[in-house]
């Protein structure tokens, strides 16, 4: 299944707009936390107040197959 990361608050939404392609729900969430690690290595994370915003993960179809808050994640 093809898959989207989608960074989303409130009011603000930063659009996956290439996706990949994976075999199942799981490698959605395995490659989501993976995601989540890289801004961390990046240093993103911590240079900006993710406070409020959580990673998407979304089907070709638009429907949200998981939500992980940021904030939660960097602890």
């Amino acid at each position: 299944m093809h898959c989207y990361f989608h960074l989303v608050h409130t009011h603000e939404r930063i659009l996956d707009e290439t996706g990949i392609e994976v075999s199942d729900l799981e490698a959605a969430h395995y490659q989501a936390l993976k995601a989540i690690q890289e801004l961390k290595q990046e240093g993103e994370v911590d240079d900006v107040d993710w406070h409020g915003w959580q990673l998407e993960v979304v089907d070709e179809a638009g429907r949200v197959l998981l939500s992980i808050p940021l904030d939660a994640a960097q602890h």
